[in-house]
């Protein structure tokens, strides 16, 4: 694949969501193959994409470049998002789901409990911004 900053971001994912099933794995002694498509968790993938785009970006196009910019920018805004807006609506899935497990609350259904790890710790996106500037570092 001749796209460096794409194949970087793909293989960051990858491993991002390995190191997640695997430390769950540890975790919990049960391996949940659910984990390589999910969002949440540690390390962010979603900080793992977009820091190796963003620096495969800078290796290739130079980190002066508005290409580059751009990448890092948005990189940020997803990472923040992650940390951020992300985290708090599991928190209130985590909110809602203990509302609905008390009995006075019977009557209001949901066809199933929210799902409540959706944003990342500070630490888990410094994680995932860490391993995508190894993979970009890797492939650059």
């Amino acid at each position: 694949m001749a796209n460096r900053p794409f194949r970087a971001a793909l293989l960051a994912w990858l491993a991002a969501q390995i190191i997640k099933t695997l430390i769950e794995l540890v975790r919990i002694r049960k391996i949940n193959l659910r984990l390589l498509i999910a969002s949440g968790g540690m390390p962010s993938s979603h900080s793992a994409i977009m820091s190796a785009v963003a620096v495969s970006i800078g290796f290739a196009e130079g980190f002066g470049s508005p290409i580059f910019a751009l990448a890092a920018v948005v990189a940020l805004v997803v990472m923040y998002d992650a940390s951020g807006v992300r985290r708090a609506a599991g928190n209130q899935a985590a909110a809602i789901n203990l509302l609905l497990d008390n009995p006075e609350n019977a009557k209001i259904r949901l066809e199933k409990k929210l799902k409540e790890v959706l944003g990342h710790t500070p630490f888990e996106v410094l994680a995932g911004a860490a391993l995508g500037i190894v993979f970009a570092i890797l492939f650059r």
